[in-house]
This record gives structure tokens, C-alpha cells and sequence, in this order.
């Protein structure tokens, strides 16, 4: 635990109202290790059962996670919200950080011509009942859904991927629920699931989505909802394919009443078909989001589904936040329908594309089996993260530890080719085979 604080409180409320308080304050890092039950119990003057159930509260709460024999610790994204010296702060002068996952700014579609047009086009202030998914951006959606083969019997909006989600979950689950999930998968889903109290069960994934077999296993294991990414999968890059869909889909037939929510939030980015699972159970939903292709601020995603989970869906946000700016809206319509910025994308998808195939090329030479078969991501297996990790950062590298990716699979290095650069890619591959000592993963297969 951080010398900086020390935790306070003589009942199992207040012991967790103190640890919640230093994780809001940045007293305690996402990270940082709380002390043994038994340490805090005698420091505190209070029974183990005491501390035991305040930790239990957080745990409940996604704040802490417990992980054998590191202990209890603050989770990477703790569902608090810290003071700004609390959030994650700039690498060092001098390291150069290919952790964020993030797109290439500079590849970003430009906003101001398509701003400046909506000003000149939108018309009077509107009341609350002509609010909601514009027919427009419905029949726009539609349209680009269908050209992929995705159907859409149901649509509605969300704020975002994740946002989206998080709405399906709550609509079809509850507390304590089991959620199938790719493993190594996506940090933020898995930050997701602790905030709500579900228990999320790992998949393996090979370059073709994820494993019939770990699916299988996960179904069997009692999962009541199943998840998966489409294409550009974080952190491993992975696709599914035809093949790989055809079998899922053999497997779910007998599974009609799970609920299964599809992720394609790299969209046009992705330079792979689509394989959609649409349909494939009674309760299914599949979510594209526009913030990968055209700005991490545009918040909002396209959901498709069946047409009780769409009723669900936007029922409880008519509840809540209504829907999904019209104005918002209006610009991703704008941005559909521009050539330019259409070739925009398409010219920052294969920038994307030729970097992340040179470093996979290149780690692959040098005798690391590298994964990045879509995306802007790349996953290293490698024995130890934090020997490679230290490695990487005295050589002015920062890379992303694949424990925040992982469930129970093997180690790894998530790498982001946004912010690297064609030139240099040879000898940034040759720090990474210097930092990794790579051992195979099961079910990981180039």
C-alpha cells in the first residue's frame, strides 16, 4: 500500500469508506497493493471478518480485485471517479509510449468543414417528443449493416461500444451473473463487468476469434451471456473467421437462450470481412461504434438486434438519458457521406495496416510469435511482463502489460502501432526480441 496513506475505521462501512476515499484522492494508485486482512485487522484494533467484509465491498464495488498470492489490489480502472492527479499521467521526457491504445490523431478525418455545414443546416431548437434515433441515421445504418451482411430487425443508438454494452447487460442480466469473455480480452469490458457485479469466465483466442472449444467450456461453466469481438480483437488483433463463424454458430444453435452482443467497434478501419454471428440465438445484439474511424469524441454507437433486446435497450435510456444527441447524429450522418473523408479512413486504415504487418513481420523474423492480424494493436507473448517490461522502458519504450488483459492466459505485451513510426520499426523490434523471452500460449496459433 501507498506510504502515503494510511487506512482508517473501526466497522467494515468505514474501512471501505476510507480505501474508496484514497482511491478518489490518489492516495492509492490503480495497482497499488492494500496490506494482508490480518495486518489491516491488527493495525486497526478490528477483527479479521471486519476488514474481510470491507474488502469484500469493494471487490463487490470493482474497486480492488484480488489476485493469489499478489493480494488485494486497487484495480487498473477502479469505477471511481479520482482527482486529475490521480489520472494516468504522461509517460517520461524522453520515453516514447506505445501503451494508449489509441488511433493515430493524425490520421483523424477533420471535423471543422462538417461542424461548420451542420451550423448552417440545423434549424430550429426541437422539443423533447421529435427527439431520438433520427429515421435518417436509421436508414444510413441500416444500409451500412446490410452491406456487411448484419441484420437489423431492431436499432437504436448508444454512447459508444462500451456504453452499449453496458445497456445490454443490464437489460438481459443480473448481479452475480456469469459473462463469457476472450482471454486475453479488453481491459475496459473486463473493468466493466467487476463495476456490475458480474463474473466474467475467459476464452481463449487464436487469430481467428475465439476458440470453439474454451467457448464450449465457458457455456457449460454456466455463462448467460457471451461476448465477442468481430475484428481488430484488443489486445491480439484477431479477426473472426468464416470458418470460425460457421462453427460458433453450429455451437450456439443449441443455446438459444443466451444473449450474445458482437463488438465491431474498428468498423472501417477493419481491412477483413466481416463474419458476422447476428441471429445465431434468440437475444443477440451487435454494436459498431464510429469513434475508432472518426474521433474518440464522437460518442456513439449503432446497435442492432433482436427486437425485445432493442425495446429493452432503449426503453431504460428513454428512463434516463434519452438518447443520443440528434446534433451528434447529424455529424456522423455528414461524415458517412463525404467522399473525402471516406478516402481519409480507408488511407489511415492501410497506414495502420502496413505498420502493424511490418512489426508482426518483423517480431516473427526475429523468432517472437507475434499477433496483430487486424487493428492497430500487436500481442507479444513473453515469459516475464515485468522483466520485459523494464527492459523496454530503459530502452525509452513504454508498452502495455498484458496483465490487464488477462484472466488466467498465459503473459504477454500489448503493443499500439498509432504513435510508431515505418523507420522505426526494425530497431524497435530488435528492443522487443532483447526484452521477451516468448513461450507459445495454448489454443494461440498464427
Amino acid at each position: 500500500m501507498s506510504a502515503r496513506y494510511q487506512v482508517t475505521g473501526a466497522t467494515a462501512v468505514e474501512i471501505s469508506a476510507s480505501i474508496e476515499s484514497a482511491i478518489r484522492d490518489a492516495a492509492l494508485a490503480p495497482g497499488d497493493p492494500l496490506p494482508p486482512v490480518r495486518t489491516l485487522a491488527a493495525d486497526l484494533a478490528v477483527s479479521p471478518a471486519t476488514v474481510s467484509r470491507a474488502y469484500a465491498e469493494l471487490r463487490r464495488r470493482g474497486l480492488v480485485v484480488t489476485a493469489g498470492r499478489r493480494g488485494t489490489r486497487v484495480r487498473p480502472r477502479p469505477p471511481v471517479a479520482a482527482r486529475r492527479a490521480a489520472l494516468r499521467p504522461p509517460p517520461a521526457p524522453g520515453l516514447r509510449d506505445l501503451s494508449r491504445g489509441q488511433p493515430d490523431q493524425r490520421l483523424l478525418p477533420p471535423l471543422r468543414r462538417h461542424l461548420a455545414a451542420l451550423a448552417d443546416t440545423v434549424g430550429d431548437p426541437v422539443g423533447y417528443p421529435d427527439l431520438g434515433v433520427l429515421p435518417e441515421m436509421t436508414e444510413a445504418a441500416g444500409a451500412r449493416l446490410a452491406a456487411d451482411g448484419v441484420p437489423a430487425p431492431g436499432l437504436t443508438l448508444t454512447g459508444g461500444a462500451l456504453d452499449g454494452i453496458e445497456r445490454l447487460l443490464d437489460a438481459h442480466l443480473r448481479h452475480g451473473d456469469a459473462v463469457a469473455v476472450e482471454d486475453p480480452g479488453w481491459a475496459g469490458l473486463l473493468d466493466l463487468l467487476a463495476a456490475l457485479g458480474l463474473r466474467p469466465i475467459g476464452m481463449p483466442v487464436d487469430d481467428d476469434g475465439p476458440i470453439v472449444a474454451g467457448v464450449a467450456a465457458a457455456l457449460d461453466a454456466g455463462a448467460r451471456a457471451l461476448i465477442v469481438t468481430s475484428r481488430a480483437q484488443n489486445p491480439t488483433g484477431a479477426a473472426i473467421s468464416a470458418d470460425r463463424a460457421d462453427a460458433l454458430r453450429a455451437l450456439l444453435a443449441s443455446r438459444a437462450d443466451l444473449l450474445l452482443i458482437e463488438d465491431d467497434h474498428a468498423a472501417e478501419l477493419a481491412r477483413v470481412p466481416l463474419h458476422p454471428l447476428a441471429g445465431a440465438t434468440t437475444h443477440w445484439a451487435f454494436l459498431r461504434s464510429v469513434s475508432k474511424p472518426f474521433g474518440p469524441d464522437l460518442r456513439l454507437a449503432v446497435l442492432a438486434a433482436d427486437e425485445t433486446t432493442v425495446a429493452r435497450v432503449a426503453g431504460r435510456a428513454r428512463v434516463g438519458t434519452g438518447w443520443v444527441s440528434t446534433v451528434l447524429q447529424r455529424l456522423v450522418l455528414s461524415l458517412w457521406a463525404d467522399p473525402e473523408t471516406t478516402a481519409l479512413v480507408d488511407r489511415a486504415a492501410q497506414s495502420y495496416e502496413r505498420r502493424r504487418h511490418a512489426l508482426v513481420t518483423a517480431l516473427t523474423d526475429r523468432g517472437l510469435p507475434a499477433h496483430g492480424r487486424t487493428g492497430i494493436n500487436v500481442w507479444v507473448p513473453v515469459d516475464d511482463e515485468t522483466s520485459a517490461l523494464t527492459v523496454l522502458r530503459d530502452a525509452g519504450w513504454v508498452v502495455a502489460p498484458g496483465a490487464l488483459y488477462r484472466i488466467a492466459g498465459p503473459p504477454g505485451l500489448r503493443i499500439t502501432v498509432s504513435d510508431l513510426h515505418d523507420k522505426e520499426i526494425p530497431a524497435f523490434a530488435d528492443t522487443v526480441a532483447h526484452a521477451a523471452r516468448p513461450t507459445p500460449p495454448p489454443g494461440f496459433t498464427a
